[in-house]
């Protein structure tokens, strides 16, 4: 596959739209966790891991493309509003552009941290105009496994966004993450999907946006 700029291929961004469009849920066992709000969350066991992926469809009434893509590459504002970020930055290595961050996790267990790259891209689909975001771990030998931190290795996601033709913004999302160490599956899965539902109801409170119509530049 030929690759995009940021290490994706043209063929990735292009199956986030297609699903923006027309979600892909044939074909494999897909369950319908939960519909909120204008928001529907799927859910689909991993047999290697037992951990689930998850697929979010709706719409987001009140926040344009634009300004959701802003938000959601923000790292210094998700610094602002999400307490369980114990550090979080960007950085260029080898000359790729990477992340680094670190989440607080609850005692008695570690905290994890997650290196990945991500890219933005706006396309033009039959005239309509969506934003893709594209994340996934990776490994920079610059940055070692800190004592004390589990490493996650396996992180996905990828978020589409285009009008729905009003003031707010239609949405889709693909997402995966394994924390690894020794947390129970079913407590990760818990944890997994609430934090879902609960960064998209967070995502639809205006108190979440207070910029401009166009700022400089979330993340889930």
């Amino acid at each position: 596959m030929e690759l995009a700029g940021g290490g994706f291929s043209e063929e990735q961004f292009r199956e986030a739209c297609a699903e923006l469009q027309q979600p892909a849920l044939a074909g494999a066992d897909w369950q319908l966790l939960v519909e909120t709000l204008g928001i529907s969350i799927y859910r689909l066991l991993d047999q290697k891991t037992g951990l689930y992926e998850y697929k979010v469809f709706g719409v987001l009434e009140e926040c344009s493309p634009a300004l959701l893509a802003d938000v959601y590459m923000d790292l210094d504002y998700r610094k602002r509003w999400d307490e369980y970020v114990e550090e979080l930055y960007e950085q260029e290595y080898n000359g790729q552009t990477v992340i680094y961050w670190e989440v607080k996790y609850p005692f008695p267990m570690s905290n994890r941290d997650y290196i990945y790259i991500r890219q933005l891209r706006e396309l033009d689909v039959a005239g309509r105009k969506i934003y893709v975001v594209l994340a996934e771990s990776t490994s920079v030998p610059q940055l070692r496994e800190r004592r004390g931190v589990v490493r996650v290795k396996q992180y996905k996601q990828s978020l589409a966004i285009e009008s729905d033709g009003k003031k707010g913004s239609k949405v889709f999302m693909h997402y995966f993450d394994n924390p690894g160490g020794q947390i129970p599956t079913w407590i990760v899965n818990l944890v997994a999907q609430s934090q879902s539902r609960t960064k998209w109801d967070a995502q639809n409170q205006r108190d979440l946006f207070p910029f401009p119509a166009n700022p400089s530049t979330l993340q889930w």
